[in-house]
């Protein structure tokens, strides 16, 4: 018997990326997980983030485990869509008791979208798929959590929430981010007295495959160099921290941020 044995999961953007790993790990543990992207085999994408012929989406891989999986894909930034997407994951494997809340992304380059010059379509796609993806995502599954008195849900935030960039760049995603950390803190208030908790991951610089060739690009030790520990971190560093927030090893944990950044200074 898994940790999560009996359990049934969620996980947004988990076609690949740290989302797969996500997925992944939780079926590792036990659970039965459901699986939301806007494109299921997106990882053909990024040469590095093949996931093997073997299989045709990471819902071929979770069933591995020996659990049961249900994909469906929807864009998360559509409360229509996420909603009929969750009510199809219930229908297939139940009722949810752990949700994390992974889909996102940013939008334009790096250097682009300054604090005072932010791009307003931009702004707004980016608020849509990380902060309003995951209000959404939240209030589909959080009426039948409050029910059974018990949940655990776990958000995606970003070292972009936690600090800016020096040139005060790519602010519409850091804010993104951030609004996503205090939404996380009130929610955890609400839901506390339903036996819920609500935690938040803030990665820093992680070695997917996709962003190992963005890394390489610009030269891995630009990054490096900014953590305490001098290596890029990897999906299985926030998988980890996921299994603690995820399991009862932190069920007096709740409205807690815990960032994954190797020791980035902010």
């Amino acid at each position: 018997m898994g940790k999560l044995s009996g359990k049934v999961a969620l996980v947004t953007g988990a076609a690949r990326g740290i989302g797969r790993t996500y997925a992944l790990r939780l079926a590792q543990l036990g659970a039965d997980v459901g699986v939301i992207d806007i494109d299921l085999q997106s990882y053909k994408h990024y040469e590095k983030e093949k996931i093997g012929e073997k299989y045709e989406t990471v819902v071929d891989e979770i069933k591995e485990f020996g659990v049961k999986s249900f994909g469906i894909e929807a864009d998360i930034s559509n409360q229509e869509q996420v909603e009929n997407a969750i009510k199809a994951i219930v229908e297939n494997i139940g009722e949810i008791d752990i949700l994390v809340a992974n889909a996102g992304g940013g939008l334009g380059a790096l250097t682009e979208n300054k604090a005072s010059e932010v791009d307003p379509e931009q702004l707004k796609t980016v608020l849509e798929r990380n902060f309003y993806g995951t209000v959404y995502s939240v209030k589909a599954v959080a009426p039948s959590m409050k029910k059974k008195g018990y949940g655990k849900i776990v958000t995606m935030s970003s070292l972009a929430g936690l600090k800016s960039t020096d040139m005060g760049s790519y602010s519409h995603y850091g804010a993104s981010k951030a609004a996503i950390i205090s939404y996380t803190k009130y929610l955890a208030q609400e839901l506390g007295p339903f036996n819920i908790t609500v935690n938040s991951i803030a990665p820093g610089f992680i070695g997917t495959g996709r962003l190992m060739e963005f890394f390489e690009g610009e030269g891995i030790e630009n990054f490096t160099n900014q953590t305490a520990l001098k290596r890029l971190g990897t999906p299985e560093d926030c998988a980890n921290v996921l299994e603690f927030l995820t399991t009862n090893l932190s069920d007096y944990v709740t409205g807690s941020v815990i960032d994954v950044t190797g020791g980035v200074i902010k």
